[in-house]
């Protein structure tokens, strides 16, 4: 979920057409789906584009040892072409770009989609390692999965945790993001800001936040994982009529043997009841000063995101310095790549185009 200080209201639409963010994808998002397709990773090249809601998959998924993980991914389209990498948020996992993929595929892109530590396939190579989530370290394991692969730069895409962590990588290490395409805009957090309050129907939407900083949260969120993610899944996306497959795939991402500890000391992190790991320190301290962005950006609220900040972008967009475009997507909830995958894939195009 976002960082609660960027929480700017609860409820409301927003504003803006979501039709003005295909126009990247040059019809692509009209075009059926190849029925010999249609459950696997997409096409790898271009001319061929799928409708949103036939795909089921990403494909076989692979394996890499990155850092301190063995990162599992998605990987489709040209070995070839310009990469991008598509980042997940909680509670969610990679299917969130089940469309997505597809569509960028097809525009000749090397897709990449990788499981955020704590989900799916993704795991620690040592049984002792810290299950840490503090910001830094999340945008550090797409660093090395970066390095593992080859990839010297890319374009990143995210919602929510993934961007958080695209915005970090955008900051700190703008020689490795050709493009940046950021869902609720500027999340880095900052935790000393994260202790003042927010007016009480904010608080009360980030019940989980809090349930999380307690045993009876931690025992909730073990036994009841799935029941509290439907849940979530609901409130954030009020307007996302998903199915149950749909949700039973994400969900299956949750019985990583981490998940657990990695979801609360993500949130018990960011409250500042849960220590980081002190090597990241001055990692840390950089990025609690706000470090402003420069590469191209397109961000994205959905208009019927609960966490969606009042003023088409206003809040963050002084974060940015280089060549910037927003955009509100009407209707559209928290999980935007999934509700909206054509309007995700075209702001990627439209982005690396800048």
């Amino acid at each position: 979920m976002i960082d609660r200080r960027s929480f700017g209201k609860v409820f409301g639409a927003g504003a803006g057409a979501a039709a003005a963010s295909l126009a990247g994808l040059s019809g692509l998002a009209s075009q059926p789906a190849s029925a010999a397709t249609a459950h696997g990773p997409g096409p790898d090249a271009r001319g061929t584009a799928p409708v949103r809601g036939t795909y089921t998959s990403l494909g076989a998924l692979k394996q890499v040892e990155a850092g301190v993980l063995d990162i599992g991914y998605a990987e489709s389209g040209p070995a070839d072409g310009p990469v991008v990498i598509l980042l997940h948020g909680w509670p969610y996992d990679i299917h969130s770009y089940v469309d997505v993929a597809p569509l960028l595929a097809a525009e000749g892109y090397r897709v990449i989609v990788p499981h955020l530590r704590g989900h799916g396939t993704t795991r620690f190579l040592s049984p002792r390692a810290f299950r840490n989530a503090q910001q830094s370290v999340v945008a550090l394991d797409v660093i090395a999965l970066m390095n593992a692969l080859r990839i010297e730069k890319a374009v990143l895409a995210g919602y929510d945790w993934g961007s958080r962590t695209a915005d970090i990588i955008a900051a700190v290490w703008p020689e490795r993001c050709k493009a940046l395409v950021s869902v609720t805009g500027y999340l880095i957090t900052n935790r000393d800001a994260n202790k003042q309050p927010l007016p009480p129907k904010a608080e009360w939407a980030w019940w989980y936040q809090y349930y999380f900083a307690t045993e009876r949260g931690r025992l909730g969120l073990e036994e009841n994982r799935h029941d509290l993610a439907r849940l979530v899944w609901e409130f954030n996306s009020p307007t996302w009529e998903f199915d149950d497959a749909t949700f039973r795939r994400t969900a299956a991402s949750f019985e990583n043997p981490d998940y657990v500890a990695i979801v609360l000391h993500n949130y018990r992190w960011r409250l500042g009841l849960a220590k980081g790991d002190p090597r990241y320190d001055r990692l840390e301290r950089r990025l609690a000063a706000g470090p402003m962005i420069a590469v191209p950006t397109i961000t994205l609220d959905g208009g019927d995101d609960p966490f969606t900040p009042a003023g088409e972008g206003a809040a963050y967009r002084a974060k940015f310095s280089g060549r910037y475009a927003h955009r509100t997507l009407k209707g559209i909830g928290h999980n935007v790549p999934q509700e909206a995958p054509e309007a995700f894939a075209a702001a990627v195009v439209d982005v690396d185009s800048f």
